[in-house]
């Protein structure tokens, strides 16, 4: 009878030590619910508009991949395609799991404060290359084609640092903050490597 005793208390203690233990659902939905992006939040906003701005860097990329047989710009133009496609499919995602749309009918950047109006020229956003640097771009060859982009991307890799500090001082979530400030640190670096290239080829960023 004693013996019985003991398990029943034992069954009891348990049971109450696992339900302390156990998280409620409802706390799980709040840290849930703090750790998503809403909309209109800059974090939305900055994963919309820097993985549109990545989308252009990885085409401008390929394009002169295909247009050179210099081995450095052939290397940058890798890093660069694996890199920002990596960093565009991890904010895409983010965009999924907040359960909110990958576009949006407001302009870009409005999260950074700006307004942005079309300029009619195929750029969507600062540093992003116009649509005849773009056609300019995919017509040239070896040094020409190596210079033109590594000038394109300057622009590209200074506007897309101003948008990625914006992102990591505006944003409310842990994962954009961090991200952006990667993006810092990474693009800044390129920009130096690209002086440094088009120096030796006799030509100004």
């Amino acid at each position: 009878m004693v013996l019985a005793g003991a398990v029943v208390l034992l069954l009891a203690v348990g049971l109450v030590a696992l339900m302390v233990g156990r998280p409620s659902s409802a706390s799980s939905s709040a840290r849930a619910a703090q750790s998503a992006a809403a909309e209109g939040s800059a974090d939305a906003g900055f994963a919309r508009d820097m993985a549109i701005h990545h989308q252009q860097a990885v085409e401008m990329s390929f394009i002169v991949r295909d247009r050179t047989e210099d081995e450095d710009v052939r290397r940058l133009a890798y890093d660069i395609i694996n890199t920002q496609a990596n960093q565009r499919g991890m904010m895409l995602g983010w965009l999924e799991q907040w359960g909110l749309p990958k576009s949006s009918a407001e302009p870009p950047m409005t999260w950074m404060g700006h307004t942005m109006k079309p300029a009619g020229d195929g750029s969507l956003m600062p540093g992003m290359a116009t649509t005849a640097e773009l056609k300019e771009l995919k017509a040239a060859e070896g040094r020409a084609a190596e210079v033109l982009f590594l000038r394109l991307m300057t622009v590209h890799h200074r506007a897309g640092v101003d948008m990625a500090r914006a992102g990591a001082e505006k944003a409310g979530t842990d994962v954009i903050r961090n991200l952006a400030k990667g993006m810092v640190n990474g693009q800044e670096s390129e920009i130096g490597l690209m002086a440094t290239m088009l120096k030796a080829r006799g030509a100004q960023p």
